[in-house]
């Protein structure tokens, strides 16, 4: 048990760090690069109607993720802060009941989505053919549905029981099958995006039956067991992570409403191009994920062991890096949106010139985003899931839907829609700047 524990242990140096996040940060970014591929595959293979049919169906993907994410994040701030309490068999206990409870949340919602999936879709006014699109494409990744939440939980898992390797190995292999499957299914199979469906499930499901077999070895520093119901650990471990609710479901309203203004304004060109522009921001973004959740859990250990000189040098870090990279990631976005786009659609094409002048002025969000996302990690991983949660309520929901409605209007159209992301992330900076300062004394860092 000291050896697995021996990566807490060390000194809280950049390197060690970065050496303990990196494995994270390499995984959510292939995790993003082979959903881009996806896009990429279905706008090159098949045609943009298809693209957008993909992110028409992100909110309801974005909702069955979303009470995953929840217990996944919340739960691993739980099980590593007992960890740090060295109360060991109580941790094994609750992860092993964290995972069956999300397999049958998964089960069920699985069910919901089968049985409203028309109706869903009928509410969009789509054109038949993208209509089509949206029905093959979600249909058949629902039948992935407790896999693929359960990758989520064992990648957060095996990252807190210092395996970040292999859940890096796993993502990359996951990946890998995936484009692929892609180029199989699509290409040479003829399944269109119903095959881009089904690669993604597979890949994802690589994750789901590795963790399942680590977490069966008695060896692992985390390892199933016979559970033992303690409502209390459930409830900590919804209120942890709160903020990865939030964030999941306001993330799949707000797509949503950009998919509703671009319609309204521009019609499903514009969807198209807003989606190009997710794919770079998304991309870009998992940069910060990974870090956040790649150090969450050391934040949870040092809070647990009651260690506030290690928070304090995590922290000081943390944010320098976070800052130094934001910069750099934004003028990178901004001088490489042409070659960007241009992977996605060609210059005669009208989407071409609205995803160009949309990623340029959408990447000014990305000096913000680093910085909301580690706020919001790191509440999480101190146990103060309120905070996060109102957090990555206000930033994704709040400041984000009130953007979408007024800048259009005060700004004309479409250059309102563009704006509202980078307006709402500066917002939320403001905010998460306040609460890092508010509770800097209680937790030491």
């Amino acid at each position: 048990m000291t050896n697995s524990l021996a990566s807490y242990h060390r000194p809280v140096t950049g390197r060690n760090i970065l050496r303990f996040a990196l494995p994270t940060i390499l995984m959510t970014v292939f995790n993003t690069f082979y959903t881009m591929v996806d896009g990429l595959f279905v706008a090159n293979l098949i045609g943009t109607d298809a693209l957008s049919a993909i992110n028409l169906t992100a909110p309801a993907i974005g909702l069955l993720c979303a009470v995953s994410g929840m217990l996944a994040t919340g739960g691993s701030a739980v099980v590593m802060h007992k960890m740090g309490q060295q109360k060991d068999q109580e941790a094994r206990e609750d992860f092993t009941l964290l995972i069956l409870t999300n397999a049958a949340v998964g089960a069920g919602m699985m069910v919901l989505g089968y049985a409203f999936l028309d109706r869903l879709l009928g509410t969009m006014d789509l054109s038949p053919g993208v209509f089509d699109y949206c029905h093959d494409y979600l249909s058949r990744y629902l039948i992935f549905t407790i896999p693929i939440l359960l990758m989520y939980n064992f990648s957060l898992y095996l990252i807190a029981a210092d395996r970040s390797r292999l859940s890096l190995l796993c993502t990359l292999a996951g990946g890998v099958s995936n484009i692929l499957l892609d180029y199989l299914l699509i290409a040479q199979a003829g399944l269109g995006i119903r095959g881009a469906a089904i690669a993604t499930g597979i890949g994802y499901s690589i994750t789901a039956v590795v963790g399942f077999l680590v977490f069966c070895r008695r060896d692992s520093l985390l390892h199933f067991q016979k559970p033992v119901w303690r409502g209390s650990v459930l409830f900590r471990a919804s209120t942890n992570g709160l903020s990865e609710l939030a964030t999941a479901l306001v993330s799949g309203i707000t797509t949503l409403l950009f998919n509703l203004a671009m319609l309204k304004y521009i019609g499903e060109d514009g969807v198209a191009a807003i989606t190009i522009i997710m794919y770079v921001l998304m991309f870009v973004s998992a940069l910060f994920i990974g870090y956040s959740y790649g150090v969450a859990p050391m934040l949870s250990f040092y809070h647990g062991e009651g260690n506030r000189e290690k928070l304090h040098a995590l922290m000081k870090f943390s944010l320098r890096f976070i800052l130094s990279v934001s910069l750099l990631c934004t003028v990178v976005s901004i001088l490489a949106t042409p070659a960007l786009v241009r992977v996605f659609t060609s210059p005669d094409s009208p989407v071409y010139a609205l995803a160009v002048t949309g990623n340029r002025l959408c990447s000014i969000a990305l000096l913000f985003v680093g910085l909301n996302v580690f706020a919001s990690g790191t509440f999480t991983a101190l146990s103060n899931g309120v905070v996060s949660a109102v957090l990555a309520f206000s930033r994704s929901f709040l400041f984000t839907v009130a953007c979408i409605q007024l800048l259009p209007l005060l700004l004309g159209g479409v250059m309102g829609i563009w704006l509202a992301t980078p307006v709402a992330e500066l917002l939320g900076t403001v905010m998460a700047v306040a609460l890092l300062l508010k509770y800097r004394r209680r937790y030491g860092y």
